[in-house]
């Protein structure tokens, strides 16, 4: 059933029904109130937005405005726009064979027109799904007027044997194309001054001009931009008339805290079923990779104007399931669970996912890279155990860590990616102390999650400068601080 209107074909028939022609945003306007009055989500899949965004956005629809959604690159611009569509009709009556969709009660285009004046009541009709209804268009410099608004086509005007002063001759663009519908301009700064300026008419009048022809459309058109703020100093501007013209600006956001980024990173990831049987990530390692693009926001290194997307946490938590996934394999396992020394597996998803400033440059993208992780371990450190630097200058107490320290100014310990499970805790249980400090400050864990956190407080040591840590080709190692600056510095006075 398409409304009750499933057996329409004529405009005859379309007459006897209830049908009312409407405003595309006041359709959208009436679905809207529908589902906000039944307390059903108006975007799904995006989360974060639930009392920032979504409200502008919505308040923005109520008023029937065109809308700017403004930010950086990963937060949801597109998504958002794309689900637009659900809130129009499901189905739309529209002339046959029309371009442009015409309303068979208030057809503009000629060809529309004709139809009516030709065919009366029994001209056809057809229905429109709402997902036809949705047009987008990646703005990039090589974009033309015609592609946006439409040119006179000479190889119609042969076939019709038609003048060039007939309207017949024109070939619609994108927008005519939208009549009735949402039309999208993604990353609109890149659009040509000359192009914007093209959309003016369109926006305020809604009537477009195609070369000579004095042709006049009052199009019906809901438009949605995306842009990026950093596109307004480094690729182009959204230029003043048009941006006065767009009558809400709706400013997009990274997850404000990481419970929320890692619920977008569990949807998003891409996962086979045989992944997810044998892999299981804690929360820990889950919750380090969202801190690393926290972390990724704030550093010195990358460029904040670029943004970090969502993307980096959802790619690197792919990478970090692969990496389990891999040693499973080789190991012939069953399952395993995620390590802390799985996190330097994630590193080619973070370095092809931030743009570094000179510094960053001149750093390297890896180093980058390990920085970013060093510091999210650094800061989830103090959730689990008390801070090594102030236990170091209390001298009223002993320090916690100290018994650890001192095994390692005799040993060093190395901890590769492949080990399988058993010799992964194996070679934590060698060091003294390590099993007591966890139990002391997380006294409820135990077996897996009790070995995680063991390996958890090498890392942490080794980010507090109490311990070195060294990335090697198959894995890490962990030794005293000192007497690594000691060899580097023999090392470095051989090389000399």
């Amino acid at each position: 059933m398409k409304n009750g209107t499933d057996k329409v074909e004529t405009l005859g028939e379309l007459k006897k029904t209830k049908y009312v022609s409407r405003n595309i945003k006041d359709e959208i306007r009436d679905n809207l109130i529908v589902k906000l009055q039944s307390g059903e989500p108006v975007f799904e899949g995006v989360l974060g937005y639930e009392s920032t965004v979504f409200p502008e956005v919505e308040r923005a629809l109520l008023s029937r405005h065109n809308i700017n959604f403004l930010g950086l690159r990963g937060q949801a611009k597109t998504r958002m726009a794309r689900q637009l569509v659900n809130l129009l009709d499901a189905y739309m009556p529209a002339i046959k064979g029309s371009p442009i969709h015409d309303d068979p009660l208030r057809p503009i285009s000629k060809y529309g027109r004709d139809m009516v004046a030709e065919h009366g009541d029994k001209t056809p009709i057809e229905w429109i799904e709402r997902s036809e209804r949705y047009t987008e268009k990646l703005a990039t410099p090589d974009v033309s007027v015609a592609d946006l608004i439409g040119d006179a086509d000479p190889i119609k005007a042969a076939n019709l044997k038609l003048d060039y002063s007939d309207e017949r001759v024109i070939h619609f663009g994108l927008i005519p194309r939208s009549h009735r519908g949402i039309f999208v301009i993604n990353e609109l700064p890149d659009l040509q001054p000359r192009i914007q300026v093209a959309l003016f008419n369109i926006l305020q009048e809604g009537d477009i001009q195609i070369r000579g022809f004095k042709l006049r459309l009052p199009l019906d058109v809901m438009f949605v931009f995306t842009a990026n703020p950093e596109d307004y100093t480094n690729r182009g501007a959204i230029i003043t008339p048009l941006k006065d013209r767009i009558q809400s600006q709706i400013l997009t956001h990274y997850p404000k805290n990481t419970s929320v980024s890692s619920a977008i990173t569990q949807q998003e990831a891409r996962l086979t079923k045989e992944q997810g049987e044998r892999v299981e990530i804690p929360k820990l390692v889950s919750d380090l990779i969202e801190q690393i693009a926290v972390e990724a926001r704030s550093s010195e290194y990358i460029d904040q104007k670029s943004g970090v997307s969502a993307r980096l946490t959802i790619s690197a938590y792919e990478s970090l399931v692969s990496s389990v996934e891999r040693r499973v394999l080789i190991n012939g396992e069953q399952k395993g669970k995620a390590r802390i020394g799985d996190l330097t597996g994630i590193l080619p998803a973070i370095t092809g996912k931030v743009e570094l400033v000179y510094e960053g440059e001149q750093e390297g993208a890896k180093n980058v890279a390990i920085n970013l992780m060093g510091k999210a371990i650094r800061t989830s450190f103090a959730q689990f155990f008390p801070d090594p630097e102030l236990a170091k200058k209390r001298k009223t107490e002993p320090n916690p860590y100290q018994k650890i320290i001192d095994w390692f100014g005799r040993h060093e310990l190395e901890l590769l990616s492949d080990l399988n499970e058993n010799d992964y805790r194996e070679k934590l249980d060698e060091v003294p102390g390590l099993e007591k400090i966890v139990l002391h400050y997380n006294p409820k864990v135990k077996g897996e999650e009790k070995y995680l956190l063991m390996e958890f407080v090498l890392h942490g040591l080794a980010e507090y400068s109490l311990l070195s840590k060294n990335i090697l080709e198959d894995g890490l190692s962990f030794a005293d601080l000192f007497s690594s600056v000691f060899s580097a510095d023999d090392f470095d006075s051989d090389s000399a």
